[in-house]
């Protein structure tokens, strides 16, 4: 019989790197709680239209990627692609604006998107999201973006980049589009067919395509920064002008696009030099009408998204997060299987990890488990030692073992190895 092997693009997290898993997240809520971020958990699954709605209907993502299935109900319902419509679906549906007028979120978790796998792309995959809503000052914009490099750097990275752009409004970006349209018109032949279809349903983006021949074309295409608005372009320099107070280096790329229709104003990007040609480990923006377009309140917002399995795989290793235990019990026979089961998880209850072998192997076998286990102590009891009622201590690190009175020796165990 075959065996049955994961979902191609879709691999597991085994227990060798959730150490580096949980580390990114602990890290994450220290610094976005710092910030006034508080957690939001959302469902892996939404009804279609939300997506269809908030990302729309013209993007890759709806129109080639998306998970979607019907239910026994005959609802159309999709595996989330991406958080900040399931966010939004939240924030609205339990009236947070009430609560208070801005309001901060963050989550963890899986996304889907039936994309071919590749280096640091899954179709499982998973994001960290951070959300601001009723704040359009440029100052929110600055801040949301020193939190991601900050916590960027705090992980340990440092071959960052940051590029930002301003995508406009709903009173100048239209003028632009028609701009790109024309600029194209003459041209399409020379375009791949993604970007054909994309001059009728979503000209800007052509900048998004990763095609050489399309790079090409748009080389010497109009510019979004020449068509500003006033408003536009006075938030877009007061951004890059509090950036510049907060020393963080960056650079205007006026042909970076977001892959979603509801950003407005300011966008931004994070790349690395880690990870190659797909070097891009977060993006973001200002959507200032996706709130009120999805049914809520008119409140702008502001967030981004962090690819983690991209992340992970830039951070330098730790030795510290590989796996260990703070003592192993190696009992031998029956009498001390008996008394190592109870210790082992008295410790346990005391706040001491603790592990032991239940098969009653040799002590050579069951040292060699101890070193396996990365145990900093092993405690030996065998026939011997309950005649003894005594215990020997060995410390794995200095190999200097010292003997222990088997009665209360919990409390004393607890006490050497939270000293050390």
């Amino acid at each position: 019989m075959n065996k049955i092997t994961a979902i191609k693009g879709i691999k597991d997290i085994l227990p060798a790197d959730a150490p580096v898993w949980h580390k990114v997240e602990t890290v994450a809520r220290d610094i976005f709680e710092r910030f006034g971020f508080r957690e939001i958990r959302v469902p892996i699954m939404e009804k279609t239209v939300l997506f269809q709605r908030s990302i729309g209907e013209t993007t890759d993502i709806v129109e080639k990627e998306m998970y979607t299935f019907r239910d026994r109900d005959d609802e159309l319902l999709t595996l989330r692609p991406e958080a900040t419509a399931s966010i939004i679906r939240a924030y609205i549906e339990h009236n947070m604006a009430a609560a208070d007028s801005i309001v901060k979120l963050f989550t963890f978790g899986p996304m889907f998107r039936r994309e071919r796998p590749q280096k640091g792309r899954f179709r499982q995959f998973h994001q960290i999201d951070v959300e601001l809503f009723g704040d359009e000052t440029p100052a929110a914009d600055a801040e949301v973006i020193f939190m991601l490099i900050h916590f960027f750097e705090t992980l340990g990275l440092n071959q960052l980049s940051l590029e930002i752009n301003s995508l406009g409004c709903k009173a100048c970006r239209p003028q632009f589009s028609k701009a790109v349209v024309d600029f194209l018109k003459g041209s399409e032949s020379s375009l791949c067919p993604d970007c054909q279809r994309r001059i009728h349903t979503n000209p800007l983006r052509v900048f998004d395509c990763k095609v050489e021949d399309c790079a090409s074309v748009i080389m010497d295409a109009p510019l979004i920064t020449e068509y500003l608005c006033t408003d536009c372009d006075t938030h877009f320099a007061s951004v890059k002008s509090l950036l510049a107070d907060l020393k963080m280096s960056f650079t205007v790329n006026p042909k970076m696009v977001r892959g979603l229709d509801y950003y407005t104003k300011t966008a931004f990007e994070v790349k690395t030099g880690s990870l190659g040609a797909q070097n891009s480990l977060a993006g973001g923006g200002r959507y200032d009408g996706l709130v009120s377009f999805l049914g809520g309140p008119q409140v702008p917002g502001i967030g981004f998204g962090i690819g983690m399995e991209r992340l992970i795989a830039c951070l330098p290793a730790d030795p510290a997060g590989k796996f260990s235990t703070d003592i192993f019990v190696a009992a031998l026979g029956a009498p001390a299987q008996k008394i190592g089961f109870r210790l082992t998880n008295e410790l346990r209850r005391a706040g001491i990890s603790a592990a032991m072998d239940y098969s009653d192997k040799s002590l050579k076998s069951q040292m060699k488990r101890a070193d396996r286990q990365n145990s900093s102590y092993t405690l030996i009891i065998g026939e011997r030692e309950i005649e003894e009622n005594r215990a020997e201590l060995r410390d794995m690190n200095t190999k200097q073992q010292q003997s222990l009175p088997l009665e209360d020796i919990c409390p004393a165990l607890v006490k050497i190895i939270k000293k050390r």
